[in-house]
């Protein structure tokens, strides 16, 4: 049995996919059940956010795994298959884990570093687990992940990772606007980066904020965020954008969107309309702060007279925002040596039963021979009888210790399950009783149906791929 995860999120397909995508707290539990009543997939968990749907099933089979999540999905969502399957990933086996474990410590995160993520998966896991759709092989990566997640974020600063790009983006329009206490201000997108804008605004005495978002539910939320820390705040859908930035000093754009938001015309637009707005304004710059990966700020805009634009590539050059590349490149290590104590671990796991049966198998010999004796010395007083029994015990044990103690410790390195098969083959160990150790996969020729990409790399060098849409 293996793990297998298909996901789409912010970085393989746009916000409209990811909506019909999206799993409620209401729906997630039809679906762990449709999963668990198909055949060939036996515990599962779901994890949905408002930036992925990743689902993670131990399977028996690849492809017959795969196309019971694709097909699962896809009657869930609406779309066709090959729509769904154009922006979905898929990690198998050890991949699968590399992966959780970066989502656990926040470096696939839109904003990297934010710890809502564990609560995420710590929610999905009790879920999942009150289904009882949980059992040794999930717990044992739910669990694993949430360490990981915590040990990151307590041995790493990579939860300042995102801060400090937004600190950094609002010290360069200060360099432009000067002081920005009493200016107006346009958050543009309503998710953790958003949330990060408002409060660093808020914080350098920002006057007013208009927060901007596709859903306008979700930009009243963060406007009352605005509002708590005492600012003017108001919500406005995205279709009032021109209108927002006609009134603004300083707009920052962090929505996730796969195309601009902000083109050259809206802009246009918003600078002819500057004198007609609540608050007339004088010749006064406009700066935007694009956070967005891809850019939200269409690439011409930067070159209007009287506006700035500062993004992701030119913070990427600011040696203020170099300690997040820091505390990123440290928590992808943790996340490497913990994948591999994981895998050791699970590896050691999955020769246990093997030893076991070993063992089991020479007790059976002790104890027929000891019947055996027992016939041919029927006459045998029970203290001699039971002192030959201990030597014989005694004399097994310690020719069995070596090879099942090594055995373990071989099994936790690469390659190690065929020490493990050696010896089933030596001692003809029944495979029912030792049913522990599984083949070495094959995953560079596995295609399916689906047509989805596979990782077949799972050091921890790709733990940046995921972007990558299959």
């Amino acid at each position: 049995m293996s793990i297998l995860l298909v996901g789409i999120s912010h970085r393989s397909a746009p916000v409209a996919v990811l909506e019909k995508v999206a799993i409620t707290d209401a729906d997630r539990p039809k679906l762990i059940d449709r999963m668990l009543a198909s055949s060939h997939i036996s515990e599962a968990m779901i994890v949905s956010t408002c930036n992925r749907v990743e689902v993670y099933a131990v399977v028996d089979a690849f492809h017959g795994g795969l196309a019971e999540v694709g097909d699962l999905l896809t009657k869930h969502s609406g779309l066709p298959l090959p729509d769904l399957t154009k922006h979905a990933y898929v990690r198998y086996s050890e991949a699968a884990a590399e992966h959780l474990f970066a989502v656990a410590s926040g470096l696939d995160s839109m904003v990297v570093g934010e710890q809502q993520v564990l609560s995420q998966i710590r929610g999905a896991y009790a879920t999942a687990d009150a289904q009882q759709a949980v059992g040794r092989t999930l717990h044992e990566l739910a669990q694993h992940a949430l360490r990981v997640g915590k040990r990151v974020h307590s041995e790493t600063g990579i939860d300042r990772a995102g801060a400090s790009v937004v600190s950094v983006a609002l010290d360069r329009a200060k360099q432009v606007l000067g002081d920005l206490a009493g200016r107006t201000a346009v958050v543009v997108g309503a998710g953790a980066m958003g949330g990060l804008a408002v409060a660093h605004l808020s914080r350098a005495g920002i006057g007013r904020i208009l927060v901007v978002n596709r859903t306008i539910a979700r930009a009243r939320r963060l406007a009352e965020t605005a509002g708590s820390y005492g600012v003017e705040s108001s919500a406005l859908e995205l279709s009032r954008l021109t209108e927002a930035m006609a009134a603004a000093d300083v707009v920052v754009t962090c929505t996730g969107a796969v195309g601009a938001v902000v083109t050259l015309a809206d802009t246009h637009r918003a600078l002819a309309d500057r004198d007609r707005v609540e608050f007339p304004a004088t010749e006064r710059p406009l700066v935007f702060c694009d956070l967005g990966l891809p850019r939200d700020v269409e690439h011409a805009v930067a070159g209007l007279p009287g506006v700035a634009v500062i993004d992701i590539e030119t913070l990427q050059r600011d040696p203020a925002a170099g300690a997040a590349a820091d505390d990123t490149a440290a928590a992808r290590s943790i996340v490497a040596d913990e994948l591999a104590k994981y895998l050791a671990g699970q590896r050691m796991a999955e020769v246990t039963p093997t030893v076991a049966a070993l063992r089991q198998r020479a007790a059976e010999v002790v104890e027929a021979e000891l019947l055996r004796l027992d016939s041919r010395l029927p006459s045998l007083a029970d203290p001699e009888r039971d002192e030959v029994a201990r030597t014989v015990r005694r004399v097994v044990d310690k020719l069995l210790h070596a090879p099942t103690v090594r055995v373990k410790q071989l099994a936790s390195t690469p390659g190690g399950d065929s020490y493990a098969e050696a010896l089933r083959e030596l001692f003809e160990l029944k495979p029912g009783a030792a049913q522990a150790v599984a083949a070495p996969m094959e995953i560079s020729t596995l295609t399916g149906d689906l047509g989805l990409g596979l990782a077949d790399d799972f050091t921890a060098g790709h733990l940046g791929e995921e972007g990558k849409s299959a």
